[in-house]
């Protein structure tokens, strides 16, 4: 009988859309559907891992020891550099992969492991090669103000920045050679500081990228307010905002990105998740995959949230689509299931949404992807 009403159903949505074709009919009896997951941060275009600096860390080792021993950013920094642009999308392309898996239909991704012309260029020409190489969307950052350049300071790397790379990204994008939604910096304190920042920010936004940076991660420099002033969109980590940063944020509706990951892994002090949302900031999350947090699951993240932050399972479930949406500006395409939007939905074989962030292993239980109404993922034996 469950078999005869199925059949029904399908009959009926193929009827009511004749001149639709239907490549494939999923049977959603007894399981659950969501949006399909949007990561809001990623660093997700390198060469060169870091586990050797996990196993140092595990022994103790500190971010700047492991920086004096010639780890950290610089290290694959190196290595990006000398990767060929073939290899570092192969690389890329696997990583996108295993994002789409576990249910992610939208991620943003950033450049900034070059600090140069070259290789930042590189970087984001890979970017836009994977967006027609696999099916999900990307949203494509650059961030060459992502750390200050072995031998440079920050006012050489500022200048470099603004008189060489953004005139040859401006140039690449004009030229129809590549797509750039948004400009990032990192933002902090011995690195750029705020004038730094503030001036690479508005020279992106002049050439109509969103300001989507990185700010108060380690120290409180008063980034989020030099960001609202100018129109950001959205600001990321926030570990260290100050109260008055808070309020603007609401304020403004700049959109909070909330990495789970990197306070982990970094042992950082928790942002202020909860002051956030009480106070009305539209609150964000990303896995911030990059070599030293190592996650491409946004179902992980969800659940990190919920237990670091005391995010209710509604604000995480809403944070990884609809307002992770809203932080690339594509919330009127995805990150809800809506007439209109984009068809982005993941099938889980569990009884109630909730299980998604319960349970821990929820990759286990995700049965399909589904991206624009084409199934780009199925769970063996589906």
């Amino acid at each position: 009988k469950q078999w005869y009403q199925r059949r029904v159903r399908a009959e009926e949505i193929l009827a009511k859309f004749p001149e639709e074709t239907f490549q494939k009919v999923l049977d959603a009896s007894g399981k659950c559907v969501i949006p399909g997951l949007v990561d809001a941060h990623t660093h997700a275009v390198w060469a060169g891992d870091r586990v050797h600096e996990f196993a140092m860390k595990l022994k103790g080792a500190s971010y700047m020891e492991i920086h004096q021993a010639g780890g950290g950013i610089g290290f694959t920094v190196e290595k990006t550099r000398a990767a060929g642009e073939e290899e570092l999308l192969e690389l890329y392309l696997a990583r996108l992969s295993l994002m789409a898996k576990n249910g992610t239909t939208l991620s943003e991704s950033k450049s900034g492991y070059g600090l140069d012309t070259e290789t930042e260029m590189k970087m984001l020409r890979v970017i836009e090669q994977a967006k027609t190489a696999q099916p999900i969307d990307i949203s494509s950052t650059y961030c060459g103000a992502h750390s200050v350049p072995a031998g440079a300071t920050e006012d050489s790397a500022t200048a470099d920045v603004l008189d060489n790379q953004i005139p040859a990204v401006v140039a690449a994008v004009k030229a129809g050679e590549i797509d750039v939604d948004s400009i990032d910096v990192f933002c902090e304190k011995g690195v750029f500081e705020i004038e730094s920042s503030r001036k690479i920010l508005e020279e992106g936004k002049k050439f109509g990228m969103m300001i989507n940076f990185h700010a108060e991660e380690l120290k409180y420099i008063g980034g989020v307010e030099m960001g609202c002033e100018i129109g950001a969109t959205a600001i990321s980590h926030l570990e260290e905002i100050s109260d008055a940063g808070i309020k603007l944020m609401a304020e403004k509706k700049a959109v909070a990105v909330i990495l789970p990951t990197t306070a982990h892994i970094l042992k950082l002090p928790p942002p202020p998740v909860r002051k956030m949302l009480d106070e009305g900031v539209i609150v964000a999350l990303g896995t911030d995959f990059n070599p030293n947090a190592y996650c491409i699951s946004m179902l992980s993240v969800m659940n990190l949230a919920c237990i670091m932050f005391r995010m209710s399972m509604e604000e995480a479930m809403v944070a990884a689509t609809l307002n992770s949406a809203a932080s690339v500006g594509k919330s009127d395409k995805c990150g809800s299931l809506e007439v209109g939007k984009w068809g982005d939905l993941v099938m889980f074989d569990v009884p109630r949404w909730e299980h998604v962030i319960y349970q821990m292993n929820a990759g286990e239980v995700l049965t399909h992807v589904v991206k624009k109404g084409h199934v780009i993922h199925e769970a063996f034996g589906q």
